[in-house]
């Protein structure tokens, strides 16, 4: 029987990732750049994008792609079969990375997933220690990065620094397209140093959870108490560290993030498990949504460089964190329409379609 929940889950997470990927968009190099002087509509959507959504729909997609590996074993018993599909998905997300945007995670999530494989058949005390292993040590290799260049200078949309970036990447289509090429090489740089081991680690907790039945049953009372003051801990002490005050804390910041990420999404997949309970008339829009999230998720890319790149250039000039919003809502109703009326007719996504086609 097909997993209702890990369906809504994946659904959440690809239109969640919309909410902190859409500004790279505008130029990848500086996130979100606020202006000189910033509305008040950016420090409350930063806030909530801290407790709320920064790492967290990526820590529930890595979760929920370990599970599934774990699922796709059961049903083929075939590991070869699972190197095949962790290829294609490699191949596109190259692709996907030097052709349109330089902050693909495909890649990133095919070799974790390679390494994930590995361990996933293990016992779930070596499983458990293993993702320990793997998430310290992308984040104390994170940590040590931080030191070697750390960044206290306040940047705004009128600093030169902002605007020859900017200049680079929008003087024309050519150089925007060697801008991104190059940004993509940076980001494979750093999948060996951090970015795997950090998706290793958590899809190995999603390995785990998987086999302690948290996907269909939710979390434990006993695992509850454990997890949720982790939450609540991990998100208040990164609301208390300022990155500015010194190079330990610019160092120490994004690990403290990912561990509350961690810990969120955790509590997002017992809250949703217990709202869907697996239950097909529950969520029908985010299960159809569930389904073809590798389609959602490349043409969240495709409609996004239409709109920076084609539509309006400026924006990354202009927009406020309430514009971006603005713009994620359009697209969120938009891919939502499209998967209910796309389901009505085919089973799979045409991504998800040509996925399977290229790994048999």
């Amino acid at each position: 029987m097909r997993n209702i929940n890990m369906d809504v889950l994946r659904g959440i997470a690809v239109l969640g990732l919309m909410f902190m990927n859409i500004y790279s968009f505008a130029l990848f190099e500086y996130d979100y750049t606020p202006s000189a002087a910033p509305p008040f509509s950016d420090s409350l959507i930063y806030t909530v994008n801290t407790v709320f959504i920064d790492g967290r729909f990526r820590s529930l997609f890595c979760l929920l792609f370990g599970a599934s590996l774990v699922i796709q074993w059961q049903l083929w018993q075939n590991v070869e079969k699972q190197h095949k599909r962790l290829q294609v998905l490699a191949c596109i997300g190259l692709a996907h990375g030097f052709l349109l945007w330089a902050g693909d995670i495909l890649f990133i999530y095919a070799c974790a997933g390679w390494l994930t494989l590995k361990f996933s058949q293990q016992d779930e005390e070596k499983i458990l220690r293993m993702s320990i292993l793997f998430l310290f040590l992308g984040a104390f290799i994170s940590f040590l990065l931080a030191f070697v260049e750390p960044e206290f200078t306040p940047v705004t949309r009128s600093s030169e620094s902002f605007l020859m970036a900017y200049d680079a990447a929008y003087s024309s289509y050519f150089a925007g397209f060697v801008s991104n090429f190059l940004m993509f090489i940076i980001m494979l740089i750093a999948v060996p140093l951090i970015t795997m081991w950090m998706a290793a680690g958590l899809m190995l907790v999603g390995v785990y959870l998987y086999k302690q039945g948290v996907f269909v049953d939710g979390l434990t009372k006993a695992q509850l108490n454990m997890i949720v003051p982790a939450a609540i801990g991990l998100t208040v002490v990164r609301l208390m560290i300022d990155p500015s005050s010194s190079v330990f804390m610019y160092a120490i910041v994004e690990p403290i993030n990912w561990l509350a990420a961690l810990a969120v999404a955790i509590c997002y997949c017992h809250i949703i498990i217990k709202v869907v309970k697996n239950t097909p008339s529950n969520c029908l829009l985010l299960q159809q949504a569930g389904r073809m999230s590798l389609t959602l998720y490349l043409m969240q890319t495709v409609v996004f460089i239409l709109f920076f790149k084609v539509a309006y250039p400026t924006a990354a000039l202009n927009f406020d964190r309430i514009d971006y919003w603005l713009v994620i809502a359009v697209v969120l109703v938009f891919q939502l329409f499209f998967c209910k009326v796309y389901s009505q007719y085919f089973t799979h996504g045409p991504c998800e379609f040509i996925w399977r086609k290229l790994s048999r």
